[in-house]
């Protein structure tokens, strides 16, 4: 059953006249003929009765038509769809973000994407780091936020957007404040407070033993604002990535010997077609001033963004 054939059924179920049903649908009279015929066949009776000038709908016909209007009705709203996606009208983009990412890095990007593209709602998600990549991978999300310093694997291609280094954080009172840069050596011993998601930390732990230095955990939490609490309140340390220190009452410093980076990149599968919407929030991150780290440009020789494919 072709579109065409219900079309032309439609519209001589409507007019039950060969002639204004050709004219309606811009048409000759045979070849409407022709196609209603062929959907009889193909439906296995006749849809109308044929008297002179008295065409009515048969009992097969009658039982059809609700049928045929459906498909005409959900073939109508999938072009509209089709069309609103490709004008990025009423469309959702799902992004998912590490969760040591904070909301203050992204806060502008999404609302300048927004002010730009005020039909497109955006979907956020903060997961770890592997569950970030399954989701993309299982077509869950459409893009991702992500900063492990071994980058994601190959399924994946990223575009760096900025490098923020890892800093000590500490109350003001604290010795370590008065330091304008901090070894590791320096923190060895030292009570830390631990961000309990904080996807480099396995990385940062196995460097700093290889050098030597140990941290005595007093305190874990998933939540950044606890984790910030503790540090001001004095009871440890804290690492963190240098644009996620919040708390105005605390202070930060330069941690080195080993020194601790990542770079963010937005992330999307390897040569998966993406939609418009996909391509605009791109586009609208590579344009993007990004928060200033004290660390050296990103050397990038590709800039070109995610391997981006329109649908379609």
């Amino acid at each position: 059953m072709e579109m065409q054939q219900v079309r032309y059924f439609l519209s001589l179920a409507k007019t039950l006249n060969f002639t204004r049903a050709a004219e309606a649908s811009n048409v000759s009279q045979p070849a409407l003929t022709r196609a209603i015929q062929q959907l009889e066949a193909e439906l296995g009776g006749p849809l109308f009765h044929r008297e002179r000038q008295n065409t009515h709908l048969s009992e097969l016909g009658r039982m059809m038509l609700p049928y045929l209007e459906l498909i005409q009705t959900q073939t109508e709203a999938a072009k509209a769809q089709a069309k609103a996606v490709k004008k990025l009208d009423n469309v959702t983009l799902k992004i998912g973000v590490m969760c040591t990412i904070g909301p203050a890095m992204i806060a502008d990007l999404i609302v300048k994407f927004r002010m730009a593209y005020p039909n497109v709602d955006l979907e956020v998600t903060d997961e770890g780091s592997s569950e970030l990549l399954e989701m993309l991978s299982k077509g869950d999300l459409n893009l991702a936020l992500f900063g492990l310093p071994e980058g994601p694997d190959v399924r994946f291609h990223g575009l760096p957007l900025f490098q923020e280094r890892f800093v000590l954080a500490v109350p003001p009172d604290h010795p370590l404040a008065s330091k304008n840069v901090v070894t590791c050596r320096d923190t060895h011993d030292h009570p830390y407070v631990n961000r309990a998601n904080c996807e480099i930390f396995d990385h940062a732990r196995k460097q700093l033993r290889e050098a030597g230095v140990r941290w005595k955990q007093v305190f874990s939490s998933e939540r950044d604002d606890w984790v910030q609490g503790m540090i001001k309140a004095g009871l440890g340390i804290g690492f963190f990535p240098e644009l996620s220190v919040t708390d105005p009452g605390l202070v930060t410093r330069r941690l080195i010997d080993p020194e601790f980076i990542r770079t963010i990149m937005l992330v999307s599968v390897r040569g998966r077609p993406h939609s418009p919407a996909v391509g605009a929030f791109v586009q609208q991150a590579r344009q993007f001033k990004w928060p200033q780290s004290t660390i050296e440009p990103i050397p990038c020789a590709d800039d070109r963004g995610p391997e981006l494919e329109p649908a379609g």
